[in-house]
């Protein structure tokens, strides 16, 4: 059975239980598997020798649109970087959103099939069986390099921070 964390975030001050682990900067990144615009099976694997920039956001709301599209505005200035937002969100409803938007820098994931990458990466709310938001960037070698769970799900990522510790991580 996975760990549970209660009160681990809150969605407009009400507390919710995140299922799974709280990992840190320097962790091995879980495996995970989620599914394409195709409905094919992506994992952690598929980004094998990758920086990758997982961004977790529900799209579809007035934070998760600007949080989608700040990452794809980055994503044109970033390089050697794929940026990939993954969300419960059917994948069907992700392509007509991203169309919708002009969302087409980063990738967009579906984890709605067994909830793999939310139990995984400890940000499945148990209470709501939504994905809670989070940012996570993991090193060509596996390892998380940064981590930031949102404590307010309404609320927006540290952009700055992100962006910081990728332009940093791109000199090394």
């Amino acid at each position: 059975m996975a760990q549970e964390r209660t009160k681990a975030v809150t969605l407009k001050g009400n507390p919710f239980t995140l299922v799974g682990p709280e990992l840190k900067a320097g962790d091995a990144a879980p495996d995970f598997t989620v599914s394409d615009g195709d409905l094919k099976p992506v994992s952690l694997s598929s980004f094998k020798g990758t920086k990758v920039v997982l961004s977790v956001p529900s799209l579809d709301t007035p934070v998760c649109d600007t949080e989608a599209r700040r990452f794809n505005k980055e994503a044109a200035a970033l390089s050697g970087v794929t940026i990939a937002l993954v969300s419960v969100d059917l994948p069907f409803a992700q392509k007509r959103f991203c169309g919708a938007a002009g969302i087409d820098k980063v990738g967009v994931l579906s984890d709605y099939k067994d909830r793999s990458f939310g139990t995984a990466y400890g940000v499945l709310i148990k209470e709501l069986a939504l994905l809670s938001r989070a940012v996570f960037i993991i090193g060509s070698d596996n390892k998380l390099t940064y981590v930031e769970y949102v404590k307010e799900v309404a609320e927006e990522p540290k952009y700055d921070q992100v962006l910081s510790h990728l332009r940093q991580t791109a000199k090394v």
